[in-house]
């Protein structure tokens, strides 16, 4: 089924893209080009009909005015006969190209000096009949030299003698002057098409280039290597496209370290306690005590891979935009919340070292996590009795200004070879610094997720430890304004002689 719904979505031209637009160019040049030629031929044919008609008129127009005013020139009077008029004028008149003018008297016909009448119009010719006896001044007859256009004028002398001036314009040969001008156009614009297809088709190629480039990227891009992107230039449209496929293999790399790191995360953590249910129940005798304390170790290891896999979903939480929902926050009444909620983790001495006054912009539900989780961490490295202190200062000004929280306690310390590490996953320091069953319990998630909460807002997390003298961790995030007095109590010494800062 699904081959086959394969095959339909692939069906359609197979053309690539390229030769896709370099066609459409071609196809609508053509067009254009056909729509030119067409335009062109018939103006021009009809430019020539237009100056046909016009030269007949003209020259008609011309034999009235002599007819009417012109002198015989061998007597200076007025001529007497059709003849004679109609040779003088038609020896005084230069035909153009298609151009003949003659006069008819009764069965004779009188021509230019030197032109010969086509055979068309000759004596007693059906042409030459229809064009004399027409009661129209002018008209168009088809023939076998063409198409003609004539006028004729029809005078008369004293002695009531009747003669008839014709002129006629054949539009054959300028016909064929524009038919071999378009021929002559046509070729050109053919040329010039093939000139046009090869510059469509290296322009369509330029244009399709990053497109190729993303197809290359797509294809070389497998299941575990997503590091491939696509060159960006320009500001245009194809560019864009490049920045969003960009954008998507980010998004899709990043999904995919999350997922590979929960994953990874997840089988090295849950392989331990998993072996342990296992082999306990392989083992698990008949007797009801042994059952019992097996049960009851089962019960405890599957506790421990319930928080492991919820410490796990919160770091793959981590990664997605909405993590975190900053919002207005009074720097003073989060650190009481705070001082409220860890009071109830254990028998300890719980100080309120320092309060600072103001507001900032961050989440309150996951600072107080990570104070609380700092909090825990400090309980279970420490004795019953002894002091946890806390407390929070802004430092700087402006929009450098930044809000500080920390929590000390007396335990033992953090190795220096441990403090770059132990914000990593999965790091619980040195196992002499282990000195709790609660440390020992512990996936070494918990200050990942401190450290997750504060890469999150942009800030960092940090510890400051001498070994063996207690240790400090704290929680640097920008709060940008001005920064407002500090609510002090006891002094915290801070000579330590180890500063390690976790961004």
């Amino acid at each position: 089924m699904s081959d086959a719904a394969g095959v339909s979505a692939r069906r359609g031209s197979a053309l690539p893209a390229r030769w896709k637009i370099t066609a459409w160019i071609m196809l609508t040049t053509l067009l254009l080009l056909v729509v030119v030629l067409v335009t062109a031929r018939n103006l021009l044919l009809r430019d020539v009909d237009v100056r046909a008609n016009g030269d007949v008129a003209q020259e008609a127009e011309e034999f009235r005015t002599f007819a009417s005013e012109g002198v015989d020139p061998t007597t200076t009077q007025p001529f007497v006969s059709v003849e004679r008029l109609l040779e003088v004028y038609l020896a005084r008149q230069s035909a153009g190209t298609g151009e003949v003018m003659f006069g008819v008297v009764g069965d004779s016909v009188l021509t230019q000096p030197g032109v010969d009448v086509p055979t068309v119009l000759a004596p007693r010719s059906p042409i030459l009949t229809t064009v004399v006896q027409s009661a129209e001044p002018a008209g168009v007859l088809d023939t076998d030299n063409g198409e003609m256009r004539w006028g004729h004028v029809v005078i008369d002398d004293a002695t009531g003698r009747a003669g008839t001036f014709v002129v006629t314009a054949f539009t054959g040969a300028n016909r064929d002057l524009v038919d071999r001008t378009m021929r002559t156009m046509a070729v050109v614009g053919a040329v010039g098409l093939l000139l046009l297809t090869g510059i469509a088709y290296l322009v369509a190629g330029r244009i399709l280039a990053p497109v190729r480039t993303v197809r290359t990227v797509a294809a070389e891009i497998g299941e575990t290597d997503l590091t491939a992107r696509v060159p960006v230039h320009g500001r245009d449209d194809i560019s864009d496209l490049a920045e969003t496929f960009n954008a998507m293999l980010d998004r899709l790399e990043q999904a995919y370290t999350t997922q590979r790191q929960f994953v990874d995360d997840a089988g090295h953590e849950l392989r331990t306690p998993i072996t342990i249910v296992r082999g306990h129940l392989e083992l698990m005798s008949e007797d009801p005590e042994e059952r019992r304390r097996t049960l009851a170790l089962v019960d405890s290891e599957l506790a421990r891979m319930g928080r492991i896999v919820s410490d796990l979903l919160m770091l793959a939480k981590a990664e997605q935009p909405d993590f975190v929902v900053p919002a207005p926050v009074d720097a003073a009444q989060l650190v009481l919340d705070i001082e409220s909620k860890v009071q109830t983790l254990g028998d300890r001495q719980w100080l309120l070292m320092q309060v600072a006054e103001g507001s900032c912009v961050l989440d309150a539900q996951r600072v107080t996590q990570a104070m609380v989780q700092l909090a825990a961490n400090a309980v279970g490295h420490t004795e019953d009795g002894s002091r946890i202190r806390l407390g929070s200062t802004f430092h700087d000004d402006g929009d450098a200004r930044r809000l500080s929280l920390w929590i000390a306690d007396d335990g033992p310390g953090v190795r220096p070879e441990d403090a770059p590490v132990i914000f990593d996953r999965f790091q619980r320091g040195s196992p002499a610094d282990r000195t709790s069953p609660a440390a020992r319990s512990g996936a070494g998630l918990g200050l990942a997720i401190v450290r997750a909460i504060a890469d999150a807002h942009g800030g960092s997390a940090w510890v400051r430890s001498v070994h063996g003298e207690g240790a400090t961790f704290g929680l640097d995030l920008p709060a940008p304004g001005h920064s407002p007095r500090s609510e002090t109590g006891p002094a915290l010494t801070t000579d330590d002689a180890l500063t390690k800062e976790i961004r």
